[in-house]
């Protein structure tokens, strides 16, 4: 990923975090900036995955994934996670699907951009 648009990626993630407007909070699930900034470490391996998925990455999900402790909060990661991967264009969508069990982190769904969010369980 290129620093401009990491800076980009970045920067979006701020005013999410600061406005609080990027996804309704409902029933204390987490901001989509919040989420956003945990993975934000994961694009890179994303666009160019190599043997091991960044250290980082892999804590952002294991932090995103134990923060969300109800349907509520993993349907709101859920649709937080489809609409970022849809917004960054040149992701490996098999190493996004395939990335959550390379961190060790059992998810009820798999990260895919057509992946309905509302029939996620907890």
């Amino acid at each position: 990923m290129g620093s401009s648009m990491l800076v980009k990626v970045t920067c979006m993630v701020m005013i999410c975090l600061v406005l609080g407007s990027c996804v309704p909070k409902a029933n204390g699930a987490l901001p989509c900036g919040q989420v956003q900034l945990y993975v934000a470490s994961c694009i890179g391996y994303l666009r160019s995955p190599g043997p091991s998925v960044p250290a980082p990455c892999c804590n952002g999900i294991r932090t995103v994934n134990s923060q969300s402790k109800t349907t509520s909060d993993r349907q709101s990661v859920c649709k937080c996670l489809k609409t970022t991967s849809l917004s960054l264009p040149g992701l490996n969508l098999p190493a996004l699907a395939a990335l959550p069990a390379k961190c060790g982190v059992n998810l009820p769904y798999t990260v895919t951009p057509s992946i309905n969010c509302n029939t996620i369980k907890y």
